[in-house]
């Protein structure tokens, strides 16, 4: 009889598994604070022998990275703020109205996320300039980001609302609740977890959109931290620590709302698990 594997094995593996992970990032960190030479030590050294901090206020100055990074809040904070508000809504919908036309239209549209937005680019740029879009460049930056996200979110808060028992709104219709009152009292809370993760997830998505941002965003004003990340590069590039020190102070919002929020993530994955 083959013995199933142990719990600490399994343990162990996941941790090697994590290590693995995890190890780019604190490349990243440990790259930040060595010197030019060090980067390219041979063998590499796994700790900085002279950590330099100053780098970090040097990128944060000299690529004015408060500019960028409030732009990519911008961004990140409007795409999710559209893609819940619109997507919640038509979520709700489709739980509840079910029919074969339905599932085949939603497996149509998750088939047309399968193109990439290096794609979707040139018409989304003649039909923005068309209407005239193109003079505010973070608004058609949301709207094209947010068009490209909300099918996603639209499909999975489906799924959660489709666990919520239709029986809890027969009874609150029966008490007197009106259709509204039922869905903001009694269906919201108990999806409120799945849909926590998916605007989690969505607004770490937009946070780092990059091709959009890109092509529509000419003004250096008005560009997000993952388009400022690209002026690093060159054919001579040289600044590897500075690469790095830019990198981690954009990624680290990013690492510490997941690190803060990890409990909700977790409780949003498994509330299909709702009685």
């Amino acid at each position: 009889m083959t013995r199933l594997p142990t719990p600490k094995l399994l343990l162990a593996l996941a941790l090697v598994l994590a290590a693995i992970y995890l190890f780019p990032l604190y490349w990243m960190y440990i790259t930040s604070l060595k010197g030019g030479s060090e980067i390219f030590a041979s063998p590499p050294t796994f700790w900085p022998r002279d950590p330099d901090l100053s780098i970090y206020p040097d990128v944060w100055v000299r690529r004015t990275m408060a500019t960028l990074l409030t732009n990519s809040l911008i961004i990140g904070s409007g795409v999710t703020a559209l893609t819940v508000l619109l997507g919640t809504g038509c979520a709700y919908v489709l739980a509840r109205y079910r029919s074969a036309w339905i599932d085949v239209a939603l497996f149509v549209i998750l088939m047309l996320q399968v193109l990439p937005a290096s794609v979707m680019i040139t018409p989304l740029y003649v039909g923005f300039n068309q209407l005239g879009l193109l003079a505010y460049p973070r608004t058609a930056v949301i709207l094209a980001t947010a068009a490209k996200s909300i099918p996603f979110y639209i499909v999975l808060v489906r799924a959660t609302f489709m666990n919520v028992p239709r029986e809890l709104e027969e009874a609150a219709l029966v008490d007197g609740n009106s259709r509204w009152g039922a869905f903001f009292f009694i269906v919201l809370p108990l999806a409120r977890n799945g849909i926590l993760v998916l605007a989690i997830l969505t607004f770490m998505q937009a946070f780092g959109e990059y091709i959009y941002s890109k092509s529509i965003i000419t003004t250096p004003a008005y560009q997000p931290a993952s388009v400022g990340l690209s002026s690093f590069l060159g054919p001579n590039t040289t600044d590897w620590n500075g690469i790095m020190a830019y990198s981690a102070i954009y990624v680290t919002p990013i690492v510490a709302i997941f690190v803060i929020l990890q409990r909700r993530i977790v409780a949003g994955l498994t509330s299909g698990a709702l009685k």
